[in-house]
């Protein structure tokens, strides 16, 4: 479930649809979750489905660490890949703001941390300093240290904020809550 001050926008015809804040989400805030009413599909799911019904969940899932394929049920499954991303996954289902996100800014997270089994590199165009031009299946390797980092500075203080998405938040892991407080 996607944050409620949200929206989704139109941003061009080459990336299509982002969502974007409505008002300032504050660093540490959950800003996605995966809830019960997302689906989930297996490999071998998606390769009997209708090819209609294929396409559209091969550019709509992300993938688990468990190689699920999750098909967000709500705009959450319209958020940009950025090099550069303000909001970011741990090994839990969630996201959280890494940084303050302005009233109309769009939400971004980093693809490489969302689709784990994906074979092939892709041309990026987010246009963020620093980018990586190709995202690599090997960048989360990679990347991993500094991702952590972020991840766990944002969510040590994720108490002090405003958290809409609580009723829908899992149980963070023990080792999440001992490496947030460290």
């Amino acid at each position: 479930m996607i944050h409620p001050d949200t929206e989704l926008r139109f941003v061009s015809d080459d990336i299509g649809y982002g969502v974007f804040a409505t008002a300032l989400i504050p660093r540490g805030t959950i800003v996605w979750v995966r809830d019960d009413l997302d689906r989930l599909f297996s490999r071998d799911e998606i390769e009997q489905l209708p090819s209609a019904y294929r396409a559209i969940v091969e550019k709509y899932t992300y993938v688990d660490a468990e190689s699920t394929h999750v098909l967000c049920w709500d705009h959450a499954k319209y958020v940009n890949h950025s090099c550069q991303p303000n909001c970011q996954k741990g090994r839990d289902e969630f996201e959280v703001a890494v940084r303050d996100i302005r009233a109309g800014e769009e939400l971004r997270s980093d693809y490489a941390t969302l689709n784990l089994d994906q074979p092939e590199p892709f041309e990026c165009c987010c246009g963020a300093p620093g980018c990586r031009r190709t995202i690599q299946p090997e960048d989360a390797v990679g990347l991993e240290g500094e991702w952590t980092q972020s991840f766990h500075a944002a969510l040590k203080i994720a108490e002090t904020v405003p958290q809409p998405l609580a009723p829908f938040f899992p149980e963070v892991s023990e080792g999440e809550r001992r490496a947030a407080r460290t």
